[in-house]
């Protein structure tokens, strides 16, 4: 079976398309590389043997999606990655996310609406929470405005599948609502790659650590959390990259009761920056230098994942520790520094 993967250069595109061809699909990357590279291409093939199909292109040349369309009519389901995904940047560049996170959106549907059936697997994000009144979050939460031009270009991806599913019955979808992605697959021949300076806490935290940078910024710590600082759900790429698989199986064996779905995927843990720091300390063997900064707006103060419904309809549910998790980033950053 031929399954599709758009941003699968990309940190949890390579540890997906890995696990799909280690269940024997056949995979088709698509990525414009502008946020990842090409050589993620060799370590998918050291890990899995098979070199998967790659073509290089823009979402959003309507013109070059139909005629990829037309080349791999046999697809039997598609993944979508492929989305600008810094918050801050998306605060300063909206147009930016709105063209290529919604613009590329619209063409892959319309593609996949051609199709006598079509499963379609959404990359979304639990930003579209915003601020929860209520923790843990479970998938009925409201969805609040968004804190970010990017947590919208997510609820506004989920209404516009939303609406298309509900007039097009020959497409089923589901939408994976990620919290927290970290750490490297274990044979540490993939992992997370920010070019530039990361957005992320993990990245920023094993830079730190082998000396890339300086120092590591926590944003408050005055927070109303047990230690002040935020508290998030940090999930192994590889326990979120195995959930892609099951929820697309899900859609082709036709075990899913409507046909647009929405699962949190997490662990169910909040943990604060500081238990993520201590963390990383034990794991590394390395003291971490950071000092306490203002907040930053649009940070929420807590965030993690009711995952009943994962674990229970999806039959998913996450297996690593934070530990293993922040063990599999530093083994990652020291290779890729080494």
């Amino acid at each position: 079976m031929k399954v599709i993967v758009t941003g699968g250069l990309g940190f949890i595109g390579s540890h997906t398309v890995v696990e799909l061809q280690n269940k024997g699909y056949e995979v088709v990357i698509v990525d414009n590389c502008s946020n990842s590279s090409k050589e993620v291409l060799k370590g998918i093939e050291k890990i899995t043997g098979i070199a998967p199909v790659f073509e290089e292109f823009d979402l959003r040349e309507k013109v070059k999606v139909q005629e990829f369309f037309e080349r791999h009519q046999d697809a039997s389901g598609l993944i979508h990655f492929a989305a600008s995904k810094a918050v801050g940047e998306s605060v300063k560049e909206p147009l930016l996310y709105y063209e290529n996170n919604i613009g590329t959106l619209v063409y892959l549907l319309q593609e996949l609406k051609k199709k006598e059936s079509a499963n379609f697997i959404f990359s979304s994000s639990c930003t579209v929470y915003g601020q929860a009144d209520e923790l843990p979050i479970t998938e009925n939460a409201p969805i609040k405005p968004a804190e970010s031009p990017y947590g919208n270009t997510k609820q506004i991806g989920e209404e516009i599948i939303r609406d298309t599913c509900k007039v097009n019955p020959q497409i089923k979808a589901i939408a994976l609502r990620y919290f927290n992605p970290i750490g490297a697959h274990p044979s540490v021949e993939i992992g997370e790659l920010p070019l530039g300076v990361p957005a992320n806490l993990v990245p920023f935290i094993t830079q730190t650590g082998i000396g890339l940078r300086e120092q590591l910024s926590v944003f408050g710590n005055d927070y109303p959390t047990p230690d002040g600082t935020a508290v998030r759900d940090y999930i192994h790429v590889v326990d979120l990259a195995k959930a892609h698989v099951i929820a697309l199986e899900r859609l082709i064996k036709q075990n899913n009761k409507d046909n647009y779905e929405v699962f949190n995927i997490g662990t169910g843990t909040g943990s604060s920056v500081l238990e993520v720091i201590r963390s990383f300390e034990s794991v590394s063997g390395k003291k971490l230098n950071y000092k306490i900064v203002a907040k930053r707006s649009g940070d929420v103060t807590a965030a993690y994942a009711d995952t009943s419904k994962a674990n229970n309809d999806l039959g998913w549910k996450s297996q690593s520790t934070l530990d293993e998790a922040l063990a599999s980033a530093w083994e990652w950053e020291q290779k890729v520094r080494g």
